[in-house]
């Protein structure tokens, strides 16, 4: 099938680029600079020219596409109800030129994530998304199954924190800290615990959501369901050659900043239905794994 990617050129896409092109799908990704198009190019993909804001664009390649995923989103936390809106927005208009045609089956996947799904337990396929509020704008999955129940097939994947040995999701945010403070630090006694996937193994899930996954399905990309904050810091320390630090509940702004909020959550989750219903086996390194190999001297 030819699918339509958003985020095309971001870590994530990349690596699904990468995976559907070995597995014989045509690829067309969305691209806002002369360096992504070459990227893109480069990976044997073709070329949809576009940013999240420029609707048309999105309409076109949705069009011309057999499947659609959803991988884009503007990660300035600093104005994350605006991006959450243009998220929004784009997945609405991604759904409605797919149901639009005479073909309203093709899938359209859209990402999310396992953030406040649930505190002190796993998160599993089965917790509906977090309520749209003031505190918590992003809308995804609600406007997924929106497009859902006009007779669509949008499903959706929740990505816990992906990483390699150059990315780490919200730990690449916590490495830039401890350089920038002398300090690795967690919270507590940082056993609050965040799940994890390397990026090979969720560019897969994709794929195989794209093959096997039905409408209103949720899909957990999680290989880790959970590793502990202070094993992370204590990464990052070894990594960076910092102390690693204990930091008290109400000092954490002070020394994460935006971080903060995330840095105190339980973020542990499950993918034990996904994995028995798509057949996914994760087998990428660990989050720890990577961080042993990261290359700090940036």
């Amino acid at each position: 099938m030819r699918v339509f990617i958003t985020g095309a050129t971001g870590f994530i896409g990349s690596a699904l680029v990468r995976e559907l092109v070995d597995a014989g799908h045509p690829v067309l990704g969305l691209a806002r600079s002369d360096a992504g198009a070459q990227s893109l190019i480069a990976a044997g993909a073709q070329v949809q020219r576009g940013d999240l804001e420029n609707l048309e664009s999105l309409r076109n390649g949705a069009s011309a596409a057999d499947a659609v995923v959803h991988l884009g989103f503007i990660h300035d936390f600093s104005q994350f109800q605006k991006n959450c809106e243009i998220d929004k927005r784009v997945i609405e208009t991604l759904g409605d030129a797919l149901a639009s045609s005479d073909r309203p089956d093709r899938p359209l996947i859209v990402t999310s994530g396992l953030a406040l799904l649930a505190e002190g337990r796993l998160a599993t396929e089965q917790d509906p998304p977090v309520p749209v509020s003031e505190h918590y704008p992003r809308a995804s999955e609600h406007t997924a199954a929106a497009q859902e129940k006009r007779g669509g097939r949008a499903m959706v994947v929740r990505l816990p924190q992906v990483h390699d040995t150059t990315k780490a999701g919200l730990v690449t945010y916590a490495i830039q800290i401890a350089r920038e403070k002398g300090a690795s630090a967690y919270i507590g006694d940082g056993q609050n615990r965040w799940a994890a996937v390397h990026v090979l193994d969720a560019a897969h899930l994709y794929r195989l959501a794209l093959e096997k996954g039905h409408a209103g399905a949720r899909y957990h990309a999680v290989a880790e369901e959970g590793v502990p904050a202070r094993d992370i810091a204590e990464a990052i320390g070894r990594g960076l050659k910092v102390p690693v630090v204990s930091v008290a509940p109400e000092q954490a702004a002070g020394h994460f900043g935006w971080l903060a909020r995330f840095a105190t959550l339980d973020l542990q989750g499950s993918s034990a239905q996904t994995r028995k219903e798509l057949g996914w086996n994760p087998t990428g390194p660990t989050l720890l794994t990577d961080l042993a190999n990261m290359n700090y001297s940036g």
